[in-house]
């Protein structure tokens, strides 16, 4: 069997969810089956050496915003550059590799072009560009159903969607035997608005009040560390609070953890939720986009309003003041993450879409024709 030439475009390796879902996917593809060419705008980001590990020949398309002529320019090179290697499948995952890839894919033929959605935000500006592109693809995968019901309302219908969960790594967060009453509470993010860490902030007097030796863990960095850094001081929390900054030891900060807090205004399918599961935490997010889809609430842990520092509070409290809830919660949470989102399950998914046009084995098997035209 001759190998399928695959292109999988991502804006930049950088460190994030999306980038850590797609090593994974290049990690773990069959190579028998696919030829795989990894793609992005700018190879110098701090992960292109994770992928280079793997052997495949990175190729860029330097661009710098999609009004300057240069960007056409990069397109057409890129067209030319998915004839010349015969790619019979382009995949991109990020929503301006969305706009970009897509339209060139269909300029230059490619037989099957697959667009993403794994988030819920994004410029406008951009959004409605990535809308506008997305009508050249054959096939969108969204990670959650919140992302795939994102798509329906912006006009792709149905039967274009694939939904295809996060996968983990269970082997990197050893089983918990031990359990504690919860002391460490940890938060991995961004430190940019949307993650609302200013909400977990104004939680913590009310959680502090009752449980005084509680640490707070906020690890990450961007771009609203020293508004946050700020408000931990102004509020009087600061000597419980600690930011550490971007780690590459996640899975182990995790597993020395007692609860996970993520109380974002938006989320799609968050990873570190899985993560935090997987390290058998107990869960106390909000209840938006596809974060319900993963934290059963009441089960492996709270759901909350977004943007409510009492609601929050008092979830966590529950949380401290019920140790075994905690640890069933968390029991709860890693049994699911074994039995729902292995990294298995997440790539056989992608290798039926690539070779099928879908990730259903129904659709697959009364598919009559491949997909060359673009459906509405």
């Amino acid at each position: 069997m001759t190998p399928l030439p695959l292109a999988i475009f991502v804006d930049r390796f950088i460190p994030g969810g999306t980038q850590r879902q797609l090593i994974e996917l290049l990690r773990r593809i069959d190579r028998h089956r696919f030829r795989v060419h990894p793609v992005c705008f700018h190879s110098d980001g701090p992960w292109t050496g994770r992928v280079a590990e793997l052997g495949d020949a990175i190729t860029s398309f330097p661009i710098h915003g999609f009004r300057r002529p240069e960007t056409g320019r990069q397109l057409l090179r890129f067209a030319q550059w998915c004839r010349r290697n015969r790619i019979a499948v382009l995949h991109s995952w990020e929503i301006y590799s969305n706009v970009f890839a897509l339209p060139g894919a269909a300029l230059a033929g490619v037989p099957l072009r697959i667009g993403s959605r794994r988030g819920l935000g994004g410029p406008p500006a951009v959004r409605r560009l990535q809308n506008l592109a997305c009508r050249t693809a054959h096939r969108m995968v969204a990670n959650s159903r919140a992302a795939a019901e994102q798509l329906i309302s912006q006009g792709i219908r149905a039967h274009r969607i694939d939904i295809v969960p996060n996968g983990i790594d269970l082997t990197l967060f050893p089983q918990r035997n031990l359990w504690r009453p919860a002391r460490r509470i940890t938060m991995v993010a961004c430190l940019r608005a949307g993650k609302r860490i200013d909400v977990l902030i104004a939680a913590a007097p009310r959680i502090l009040a009752r449980h005084p030796d509680i640490e707070i863990q906020i690890v990450g960095d961007g771009p609203c560390r020293e508004k946050l850094v700020a408000l931990a001081r102004s509020t009087g929390v600061s000597p419980h609070v600690q930011f550490m900054g971007h780690r590459d030891d996640v899975p182990a900060i995790l597993t020395a953890s007692d609860l996970f807090v993520l109380p974002s205004a938006s989320e799609a399918s968050p990873n570190v939720v899985l993560e935090a599961m997987a390290a058998g935490l107990p869960v106390v997010a909000s209840r938006v986009g596809g974060i319900p889809e993963i934290v059963d609430d009441g089960v492996t842990g709270h759901l909350v309003p977004p943007s409510d520092p009492d609601a929050l509070a008092a979830a966590i409290l529950d949380v401290l003041d019920h140790p075994n809830r905690g640890a069933a919660f968390g029991q709860a949470g890693r049994r699911r993450i074994a039995r729902e989102y292995s990294f298995d399950r997440m790539v056989a998914q992608f290798e039926s879409l690539y070779l099928t046009g879908s990730t259903s084995p129904v659709a697959a098997a009364r598919k009559s024709s491949g997909p060359n035209q673009c459906p509405a």
